[in-house]
């Protein structure tokens, strides 16, 4: 994918920032500067959920390696048990922000995640990443695809195979749902999909809980390392460069704490940068994540996958050429409208959401792109797109560009009315 990028220059970004009401970054602020400014964050002190998944990485990062103190702020990764947790305790404003699933906070925007709170998405963490695995189990009934699942499911009767996914308005659920679909086979009627959270889904299908699963990075590989499943799918092969998790928070936080809301970002997307800059800093990351604090698990089931280096498991390997991302030059980190008004296409399309709402304007209010703006030029050398819209055509060969979501929607022969 190709698209015109620009740098906010200092005048248009003073422009941007009296617009604002004269709160602004200027590229290079350091923790001295700040602290005499009118920009001095807000809060000193930031807690930021997370899951132990390896896509939280650029929130440890950015705390391990210092790069919140540049900023006026002490990030805390705080770790959580699942995505429900993380939702409760950034409605409570126990969390400050979280690494957390796009989809769940649309989900709550719109009142169908959890009682509705206005919600904000700061940036983007990482794309693609995740993966659909298989039980071995299925693998000695002779699948390996999708195709060959539709088969097998055919021959059962109706909701016979549980899958599960992490959160129903989340990532996996679309991601899980977009591929069986894709495979014709209705993930509703056909199947039976449960949650389950992220660190317990590989005990789940060992025990016989579900027969695949969706879920993000390392719980694949320990998958395939546990010798229990095997990769059917990533979810990079369903949509190339996927926006996955998300830095979010309740839109009262951002009003409350803008400053702190742009130093928070600010750190995150050095860190972003800084993993993305070298694959010894990967393999770093990696071993930072692995720790007890983080993920409590081994480097090893981290390091190959975020090298993108793949072995599904049952004999096919490849250097993945969408593996996860977390900065691309800002091409990650930017929180596009489309990608936002992609998962309510989604939320429509599976009955989620009982009528089309305006997409492009819940959009606009969730992602926050003032605020990114403004952390990307105190950063420094971060590209910003032209136009907040990007285009990407998916395993069926769909193109979505956000042009006309309802019709969208409405055009995939399954869905859930």
């Amino acid at each position: 994918m190709s698209h015109k990028t620009i740098t906010l220059s200092r005048r248009r970004f003073l422009q941007a920032g009296a617009a604002l009401g004269g709160a602004y970054l200027l590229p290079g602020m350091m923790n001295s500067v700040w602290a005499a400014g009118s920009d001095k964050p807000e809060q000193t002190t930031v807690k930021v959920g997370f899951i132990p998944l390896t896509d939280c990485a650029s929130v440890v990062m950015a705390a391990v390696k210092g790069f919140d103190k540049k900023y006026g702020i002490s990030i805390v990764p705080s770790k959580e048990a699942s995505w429900a947790a993380v939702r409760d305790k950034m409605v409570s404003g126990e969390l400050d922000a979280a690494h957390v699933l796009y989809g769940l906070v649309y989900g709550l925007e719109m009142g169908i995640a959890g009682k509705q709170e206005p919600m904000a998405n700061l940036m983007t963490l990482n794309n693609n990443g995740q993966a659909i695995s298989l039980s071995s189990d299925l693998a000695k009934q002779g699948v390996t695809d999708g195709q060959s699942l539709k088969k097998l499911v055919a021959s059962k009767e109706p909701g016979s195979f549980t899958f599960a996914h992490t959160f129903p308005t989340g990532t996996h659920a679309m991601w899980l749902y977009y591929w069986l679909a894709q495979a014709e086979i209705n993930p509703f009627t056909d199947v039976r999909t449960v949650v389950v959270p992220p660190p317990q889904m590989v005990m789940n299908m060992r025990i016989g809980n579900m027969q695949g699963f969706c879920v993000g990075e390392p719980w694949n590989q320990r998958a395939i390392s546990d010798g229990i499943g095997f990769t059917a799918a990533t979810s990079q092969s369903i949509w190339p460069d996927h926006p996955e998790k998300i830095l979010g928070t309740r839109s009262a936080w951002v009003e409350q704490n803008p400053n702190t809301a742009r130093a928070l970002v600010a750190a995150i997307l050095e860190a972003s940068r800084w993993i993305d800059a070298s694959d010894d800093n990967r393999r770093e990351t990696a071993n930072v994540l692995a720790g007890r604090a983080y993920l409590n698990t081994k480097a090893d089931f981290l390091t190959g996958r975020m090298l993108g280096q793949y072995d599904n498991g049952i004999g096919k390997k490849w250097q993945d050429d969408h593996a996860m991302h977390f900065f691309r030059d800002g091409e990650v980190t930017f929180p596009w409208l489309s990608d936002g008004m992609w998962f309510l296409t989604q939320h429509r399309r599976w009955g989620l959401l009982d009528k089309d709402p305006d997409y492009l304007a819940v959009a606009k209010r969730i992602n926050r792109i003032d605020i990114y703006q403004q952390a990307a030029t105190a950063v420094g050398n971060i590209s910003v797109p032209a136009s907040p819209m990007r285009t990407s055509t998916l395993m069926d060969g769909n193109t979505w560009n956000g042009s006309d979501p309802a019709a969208y929607a409405a055009s995939f022969a399954i869905h859930k009315r």
